[in-house]
């Protein structure tokens, strides 16, 4: 290449640098969650003053527990995201010297576990339609090969018209065929599979025992093998047999059996994934395309005056003072642990196309 050659990379290059997304680019205005690595925050675009929920990882803290693999598997799993309704979507990722960004959907009508321990048990016509958009989301997960192993209330958010978003796709495990296995032990105690606990290979049908915990607590408000003894919790999971109270209907009470079969090859999803589900009694109210095009109306719609109003956030996030590192580009004390992890998450970062850019 001759040197004009040179002089047009060199400027391209400078182009993308200009033009690369940064943590400068937005206002930070509250802290909308906390995990292990980090936090989420409610940010504006300074440009185009969208609202996003911007997820920052300390690299540091991500290195020190040998989680890398989660974290670039959230990513790949969120970059897959982008056409199914229930799913939160990313909208750009980065990363500087010491943190990771993730730029993702905004959704503020708080978790489906916050409005269940308010409302204690959800009538029937409302688990149902939060268990239809679920099984949706988990059905479209496992047609790209990928099991979500963690579903909880907590990874459940509704949004401001009341549909179901799932978020955090750090437990993802991508690359499972239909009749894959694997072996990682990993979830939430009150939502494990037996088969989990046990340490056995398991496959796509962790998921839907999962729907079944989460379906029986917001029927009876508590998951079905509960107790705060964690170990007896373990027992109950793995021998004590389902005990169904007749509140619920047969169609109800038929789907949680189904669901909660502690011999996973005999759990409903074993055979034709979330075709059983589709075409199981208790969902024979929903029709499946309206509601994948969001027809259907939302049995409960959060009270939410603006994008700024966080009354359905734990206030023990939103009251803690945002920090002002946010915005550094980057740290210009650099340590060799910070010059280790800068080179840890080759491929991280993620824009979309220009004409997709920020809508």
């Amino acid at each position: 290449v001759g040197p004009p050659g040179c002089l047009l990379f060199a400027l391209l290059m400078l182009f993308n640098f200009l033009n690369r997304i940064k943590p400068s680019d937005f206002d930070y205005l509250k802290i909308i969650g906390k995990g292990s690595f980090g936090k989420v925050l409610l940010a504006r675009h300074k440009e185009n003053e969208q609202y996003y929920a911007v997820k920052v990882l300390q690299k540091k803290i991500i290195l020190k527990k040998k989680e890398q693999k989660h974290i670039m598997a959230e990513r790949s799993v969120l970059m897959k995201n982008i056409k199914h309704p229930f799913l939160v979507g990313l909208h750009y990722s980065f990363q500087t010297t010491d943190k990771l960004y993730f730029v993702l959907d905004y959704v503020n009508g708080g978790e489906l576990f916050y409005h269940l321990q308010r409302e204690r048990v959800f009538l029937e016509p409302r688990a149902r339609f939060y268990a239809a958009e679920i099984a949706s989301a988990l059905g479209y997960l496992h047609s790209l090969h990928i099991v979500y192993r963690d579903l909880k209330p907590e990874n459940i958010l509704l949004d401001s018209q009341g549909h179901i978003v799932l978020t955090d796709f750090g437990l993802c495990k991508e690359g499972l065929e239909p009749n894959g296995t694997t072996t990682t032990f990993c979830g939430t105690p009150e939502y494990l599979a037996p088969e989990v606990l046990q340490k056995q290979a398991y496959d796509r049908t962790v998921d839907w025992w999962c729907l079944g915990s989460v379906l029986f607590e917001m029927l009876y408000g508590l998951p079905p093998f509960y107790s705060r003894n964690t170990a007896e919790m373990y027992s109950n999971i793995l021998h004590m047999p389902l005990v169904l109270k007749p509140n619920v209907s047969n169609a109800g009470r038929d789907l949680l059996e189904g669901l909660l079969h502690k011999d996973r090859t005999k759990r409903l999803g074993s055979k034709d994934d979330f075709l059983e589900m589709k075409f199981h009694s208790f969902f024979s109210p929903i029709n499946w395309d309206d509601l994948m095009a969001k027809k259907i109306m939302p049995p409960f719609i959060p009270t939410v005056t603006s994008p700024t109003d966080l009354r359905h956030f734990d206030p023990e996030f939103t009251h803690l003072p945002v920090s002002t590192s946010l915005c550094n580009t980057d740290n210009l004390h650099v340590t060799s642990s910070v010059r280790e992890a800068a080179g840890a998450f080759p491929g991280f970062s993620y824009g979309p196309p220009a004409d997709h850019a920020f809508q």
